[in-house]
């Protein structure tokens, strides 16, 4: 009986224990914010790491404030791409109050890399490299 309690207990520990997988983003373009955030937080709930291993551009870069930085690593061939966050109006394309929630979703550092590149606006502006590899971690 005592076998069958401490087997029961190793096995609600185990399910209690973090996850050890690591979700690898090589060449997301991003999309509506609304899904992104979902599959973020759900993301940070798992416990599982982020590898960026490629491109990651427009909503998908919401990942760097909503999974902890300690779960973020960063390859050589890593690029983040921002842009600001806009709604089709008609056939036109107009500035959004998504981008609030990107900003609000950059931590400090991004932030300021944003500010000193010109902001968010309708053109790109890509950090990779030393630049990005000075913020966040390498993985192994």
């Amino acid at each position: 009986m005592k076998t069958h309690a401490v087997l029961a207990v190793v096995l609600l520990m185990l399910g209690l224990a973090p996850a050890t997988a690591t979700v690898r983003i090589a060449n997301d373009t991003g999309g509506q914010i609304g899904p992104y955030l979902a599959k973020y937080r759900a993301l940070r709930a798992s416990g599982e790491r982020v590898e960026i291993d490629g491109t990651c551009a427009s909503a998908c870069t919401m990942l760097l404030g909503i999974i902890p930085r300690n779960r973020i690593c960063v390859t050589p061939r890593a690029t983040l791409v921002f842009h600001s966050a806009w709604d089709m109006e008609g056939d036109q394309a107009v500035t959004s109050d998504g981008n609030r929630i990107l900003w609000s979703t950059y931590p400090e550092s991004v932030r300021r890399w944003i500010k000193s590149h010109g902001g968010l606006h309708s053109q790109t502006i890509t950090l990779s490299g030393p630049e990005l590899a000075a913020m966040f971690p390498a993985c192994r």
